[in-house]
């Protein structure tokens, strides 16, 4: 089992320590601070392809070739784990993508989370067993919040993520069609049933490019104290730096990074990194 990003706040403070130095932030001046952020790239897997989507509507769908080649790219660029989405599995064929996500797994050497059509016990414990750090139950978690609980007392918390996808601040499952209920009860559930994380997507700016609504995960940061990675229109180094600032643990970046209006290097000098 890899080295997973560590959750305790000093050893996460140590990390950046090491590497902190007084740097240039474009197009920001001059900071000297401790950034406190990780920045996992998405590796989206549909029919064995990387690909990005927006919305979340496959019509939409852009390859960018062999998902294996873009998450140990991306690792040796310096990201600080993966996010594996498995789309197939989303869409109802959970094992079509087992083979090339072992291989991302032993591949590369870094942190692997994985969401995408975890719809039972068994298949949350097979990702678990084959190698994936972290996995994301979203459906799943509001169908069944025990499992968030069993799961967190077999497998460590630190290695479930509660899945918290919102349109308007409601929660919304079963690919973002059915309404559950209030985006804060609901990471208030996952928080006392166990869950080690939690992971905000804002369907109504994911994949557009047009930028992060940033009231919500300021409302979601002050109803929890579970580290909160961030999914969902981030767009610019603006978009970088403010998450940054808001004490977000975590990072997923897609299209924007994919299509080449959010440079890599930079966010990853934001970050401390560079």
């Amino acid at each position: 089992m890899k080295v997973m990003v560590c959750f305790n706040l000093m050893q996460r403070v140590l990390l950046y320590f090491l590497s902190w130095k007084v740097r240039k932030i474009t197009p920001f001046s001059y900071v000297s601070k401790l950034v406190l952020m990780f920045v996992f790239p998405a590796v989206d897997i549909l029919h064995g392809q990387c690909v990005q989507l927006v919305q979340g509507d496959r019509a939409t769908k852009k390859e960018y070739g062999d998902p294996i080649v873009s998450a140990m790219q991306w690792v040796e660029r310096g990201a600080d784990g993966i996010h594996i989405v498995n789309l197939d599995g989303a869409f109802g064929d959970a094992n079509v993508n087992t083979a090339k996500i072992a291989e991302i797994i032993d591949s590369c050497d870094s942190t692997v989370q994985l969401g995408g059509g975890i719809r039972s016990i068994e298949d949350a414990i097979g990702w678990l067993e084959l190698g994936v750090d972290r996995i994301i139950m979203s459906t799943y978690a509001v169908a069944e919040p025990k499992v968030v609980t069993q799961l967190s007392h077999e497998f460590g918390k630190e290695r479930i993520i509660a899945g918290i996808d919102a349109k308007d601040n409601r929660v919304v499952v079963d690919g973002w069609v059915r309404d559950v209920g209030d985006v804060y009860e609901w990471a208030k559930i996952f928080e006392e049933k166990g869950a080690g994380m939690l992971l905000y997507t804002n369907v109504d700016v994911e994949g557009l490019c047009q930028g992060v609504n940033f009231e919500p995960v300021q409302k979601l940061m002050a109803h929890t104290d579970l580290p909160l990675i961030v999914s969902g229109g981030i767009t610019t180094l603006a978009d970088v730096h403010t998450l940054a600032a808001y004490d977000v643990h975590t990072i997923v970046l897609g299209s924007a990074l994919y299509s080449g209006i959010l440079s890599f290097e930079q966010t990853m000098e934001i970050v401390g990194r560079i």
